[in-house]
């Protein structure tokens, strides 16, 4: 069912939900809001946009325009849904394809900012997944894959350029290793618990493009009771 939601706490913007899809959720905020805007005139892309959650965040933070691509048709339809109801069609657009055709649109070193919250778990044919297509492509590795997504980042980001990610704790050693195979060091990683001394159970990286090898850990951040997640991370600032 089509519903129309408050865009969390940020004042007006809203959002176009599918109570039968997978709703954007507190990773995208994190996310959102640990991303590093310092600099006018960004060129910004959203490599799993979904219903575009993420872009409408920054857009209250820049006036930067930011793209966002997205593979399933149904979803698509909500995040230009989306853009239209909060009036951004001239800051924001969301296009219908693979990411792995970035190149069919856009120049190669193009982007100063790339960020992705990706499907988190491995696919397996052999594995029991959701049947509802939606879902599975949502959480699982079909289209896109960690390799994948350094991959394009070599190719499309402008030199120390940024690529953003969050992800499951547990993949943080293949998302460093990825960041050496493809000379875009993981620069910080943020981890992010349930509960105050509790294992991570998200991690939200900053990549950097031809950067010198080299990680700064900050202090874990404990989302449990947080009732906004603006300015979580302005002590790193």
């Amino acid at each position: 069912m089509l519903v129309k939601n408050d865009l969390f706490d940020y004042k007006n913007r809203y959002i176009y939900q599918d109570s039968d899809f997978f709703k954007f959720s507190v990773d995208s905020i994190l996310l959102a809001e640990y991303i590093k805007l310092s600099k006018k005139n960004l060129k910004i892309l959203d490599m799993c946009a979904g219903n575009m959650a993420v872009p409408l965040i920054l857009s209250t933070y820049t006036k930067d325009k930011i793209v966002g691509f997205e593979i399933q048709s149904s979803v698509y339809k909500l995040a230009k849904k989306s853009i239209e109801t909060n009036n951004l069609n001239e800051q924001l657009q969301v296009i219908n394809d693979d990411v792995n055709n970035l190149g069919n649109y856009f120049s190669k070193e193009y982007f100063d900012i790339m960020l992705c919250n990706p499907p988190y778990f491995k696919y397996n044919e052999d594995k029991v997944v959701n049947e509802k297509v939606e879902l599975k492509y949502a959480r699982h590795e079909i289209a896109i894959d960690l390799d994948q997504i350094f991959k394009l980042a070599k190719s499309f980001l402008v030199n120390k350029g940024s690529l953003y990610l969050v992800h499951r704790a547990e993949r943080l050693d293949e998302i460093i290793n990825l960041g050496y195979k493809y000379q875009i060091n993981v620069k910080k990683v943020q981890l992010v618990t349930t509960k105050k001394g509790g294992n991570p159970y998200i991690v939200l990286v900053e990549c950097i493009k031809n950067s010198k090898p080299g990680i700064k850990f900050n202090c874990e951040i404990c989302i449990d009771g947080v009732k906004s997640y603006q300015n979580i991370f302005k002590e790193e600032v």
